[in-house]
């Protein structure tokens, strides 16, 4: 299944977002307003960004209800996504902006950034829920591992986040057992 761009970059975004203190070694990569001014640059957000710990709080309580995407089935997710549209009045419409081409949007220009990313997360989510590919939403199959990840390979064979070196770890877990056997 191929989603339209702006629906998957929407989607590695809140991965991005939801892993952001996820990580193994127990630091936050959003804890700092300068580290959310990076992935707001990394991601190309266009929108309002307030660049204080105001705004970082709200996309600290963004982060946890987006990871409840990933804790539900298809039919809760629904509700999840209908609820975040609901509560940001989101009103879908295409735009063009600096060099993308026509994409959806679904805030007022001055929307507040964590609402942007709730809006732009549901918005992509709904697109996987209304294909019924939501089983590509999924954790890390790493051991020990609370990640997640969002399989936009052809074969849905992805398993493992981008955030803790999972899969690498998992193939030197194989690889000594395969020696260790000889």
């Amino acid at each position: 299944m191929v989603f339209a761009r702006d629906t998957e970059a929407n989607l590695r975004a809140a991965v991005e977002l939801v892993n952001s203190d996820r990580r193994r070694d127990g630091a936050d990569a959003l804890a700092r307003v300068d580290q959310l001014d990076a992935f707001y640059r990394r991601w190309g957000y266009s929108v309002r960004h307030d660049g204080d710990l105001a705004e970082l709080a709200q996309v600290h309580d963004a982060r946890t209800r987006l990871g409840r995407l990933w804790d539900v089935d298809r039919d809760e997710a629904a509700g999840l996504v209908n609820t975040i549209l609901r509560d940001a009045a989101a009103v879908p419409f295409l735009t063009r902006h600096d060099a993308l081409d026509w994409h959806l949007h679904a805030t007022v220009p001055d929307a507040p950034l964590a609402t942007v990313m709730l809006v732009e997360t549901a918005m992509g989510v709904a697109d996987v829920v209304r294909s019924d590919e939501y089983d590509r939403l999924r954790r890390c199959a790493g051991e020990d591992c609370t990640a997640v990840l969002v399989d936009l390979s052809r074969n849905r064979s992805r398993r493992f986040c981008d955030v803790n070196n999972c899969g690498n770890r998992a193939h030197v877990a194989a690889y000594r057992a395969r020696h260790t056997a000889d």
